[in-house]
């Protein structure tokens, strides 16, 4: 039985041309290669399966080869590239510092450094996961790393580059490897695909791209476990069904229903999804991504965002005609709430199903505003206020009564139309539908100026002393445990009422001050609400009077002990104490 070789090892890039992903990084160490300018240590660090290990171990190859060919790549006909690639090279090392992270080990290494390469240019050192190293060994290495000898060449890689110390980082160039496109993984499953003579549907290689989430690795990975499961004949129907991805189909569905309103289909959708295994929150997170594409198809300069094959991009774009750029914002808007509650949720499946009714009633609810608001619009005979729709004659009839209850000369409160209506404050009329704006600009006296500002005011009711002690003490309560300074300042002493409205509160020194006046807004709108009056105001004032200054700082606190114990004092200059500031 012959042995099978992965993909991920039979098609690894042996040349740069061949490295998917990474063509400025690949670029860079050539042209060092090319102009001698090869520093002597690199740090290689990105996701996993990027190709990290394999650049490691293609520059080690390139920069030994005796015949460099013109497109700067390894000859792999001298006996440096035919020794690589046997793994007999004696110039290469490569260590695992996930299991050889200890401060001997790097000791073992740096003794090996001082070797000049039997075979060859340089001895390059490849260490893998170099974050994995104690700090023992990476202060072992130090002194190496920045003074190598100059036929030493140290490659580090690793995916969590801040887990490695600063000192190490200095002595490095370093090169940040991206997630691979889902559009080059594509191309390099078709050509794997090819090579071994696979037929693939381009919507199955770019769904294995995309849960690939850029890493090659993984996508060959899955490819090998589809190729399997499926023969050499891989659709996209057996890539969604292996590998638990939730059709485009449903989503495009699903969307279908909810532009033309239809709650029930929605929720028929949902519940097939959940009866074929999905999780819920995956669905919900799928959808999300579905209305964003929906939204990036919209513009053609946008439209280079969708990473998917060509036959679902032209689905997106017919879908897309469907939906204008409210709707998909306010779908988002719902989706995105309801996926930030979903995992705090009791009942998960009807979060989700109260999110699918509310995107299939978006614009619902704006049209019953509408029907509202035109019943609750008296049509007064003002050529400024636009007319509503003709209501029916029983409503009509209302409207004639309610009007005839409205004072014609004066203006009534928002709160007493309400009342009257017996419709909540919340929902009541605007004033603009029971007051003409022309009245108080054309107003010919002062006095009915100060009418109009007084009818429309908020409320001003007197208080007693009682009252306002209760409240006082009341906001202090509040602030007893979480923060201490305030809840002390404000029961220490109580505020006093100057004049109608005005309170005067005094504290004892600067800093109380400055706590009180950050708070102050805080406190000023407790107390106006708890005394309904909303003409409140409040001046706080330190105190002048040194005679009653209380301490309060550290300072404070000893002057105030060392006048009443003078042997305090002579106690902190005999050991030359300080204060605590």
């Amino acid at each position: 039985m012959e042995n099978f070789v992965v993909s991920a090892r039979k098609y690894r890039p042996v040349t740069f041309g061949t490295v998917v992903g990474q063509h400025s990084i690949t670029t860079t160490l050539k042209n060092a290669i090319k102009n001698h300018h090869l520093a002597q240590a690199f740090l290689f660090c990105g996701p996993r399966g990027v190709g990290k290990t394999t650049c490691a171990r293609i520059l080690a190859k390139t920069i030994n080869c005796f015949n460099i060919t013109e497109n700067i790549e390894a000859c792999n006909e001298c006996d440096s590239c035919k020794s690589f690639n046997t793994g007999n090279s004696l110039n290469v090392y490569e260590l695992d510092a996930a299991s050889n992270n200890s401060v001997d080990d790097i000791r073992s290494l740096v003794e090996q450094v001082y070797f000049a390469p039997q075979l060859g240019k340089y001895k390059i050192y490849i260490i893998d996961e170099v974050h994995m190293l104690s700090q023992a060994a990476f202060n072992a290495f130090l002194k190496t790393l920045e003074e190598p000898p100059p036929y030493a060449i140290f490659i580090l890689a690793t995916t969590e580059k801040h887990k490695i110390i600063p000192t190490i980082l200095s002595r490095c160039q370093i090169f940040d490897f991206n997630r691979i496109q889902v559009d080059d993984i594509a191309k390099q499953l078709q050509h794997v695909a090819d090579s071994e003579h696979i037929t693939a549907e381009a919507d199955a290689l770019h769904v294995i791209a995309q849960k690939a989430d850029g890493a090659m690795r993984d996508a060959l990975s899955m490819f090998d476990q589809l190729v399997s499961f499926a023969g050499n004949n891989l659709t996209y129907k057996a890539v969604i069904d292996n590998l638990n991805i939730l059709d485009y189909d449903y989503y495009f569905k699903l969307t279908d229903f909810i532009v033309e309103k239809n709650i029930f289909s929605t929720l028929i959708i949902f519940n097939e999804i959940i009866n074929n295994g999905f999780d819920g929150h995956h669905f919900i997170s799928g959808l999300g991504d579905h209305f964003r594409n929906l939204l990036v198809s919209k513009d053609g300069i946008t439209l280079q965002l969708l990473e998917v094959s060509d036959n679902i991009k032209n689905k997106y774009k017919a879908q897309t005609e469907k939906c204008d750029i409210s709707f998909l914002l306010k779908a988002l808007n719902i989706i995105s709430k309801c996926d930030t509650n979903y995992r705090n949720s009791k009942n998960q499946r009807l979060q989700i199903e109260v999110a699918l009714m509310q995107l299939s009633s978006i614009g619902g609810g704006d049209e019953i505003a509408e029907k509202k608001n035109s019943i609750l619009k008296p049509e007064l005979k003002n050529p400024e206020i636009t007319s509503s729709p003709k209501p029916s004659v029983t409503t009509e009839k209302k409207q004639e009564e309610s009007i005839k209850n409205y004072p014609s000369e004066k203006e009534i409160p928002i709160q007493k139309v309400a009342e009257k209506k017996n419709i909540p404050i919340a929902s009541a009329p605007s004033i603009a539908q029971f007051v003409n704006p022309a009245k108080k600009e054309n107003a010919e006296t002062a006095s009915e100026k100060k009418n109009f500002e007084s009818t429309f005011s908020q409320p001003e009711e007197n208080f007693s002393i009682e009252a306002l002690e209760k409240a006082w003490n009341a906001y202090a309560l509040k602030h007893q445990k979480d923060r201490m300074n305030i809840y002390t300042t404000l029961m220490n002493k109580k505020p006093i009422l100057t004049e109608k409205n005005k309170l005067e509160f005094t504290v004892d020194n600067k800093v109380q001050e400055e706590n009180l006046n950050e708070d102050k807004t805080n406190l000023l709108g407790f107390l106006r609400a708890e005394l309904k009056n909303y003409a409140l105001q409040l001046t706080v004032l330190i105190n002048k009077d040194d005679t009653e200054r209380k301490p309060y700082t550290a300072q404070d606190k000893f002057k105030w002990m060392a006048e009443r114990n003078p042997a305090i004092n002579k106690l902190k200059q005999q050991f030359d104490l300080e204060i605590d500031f």
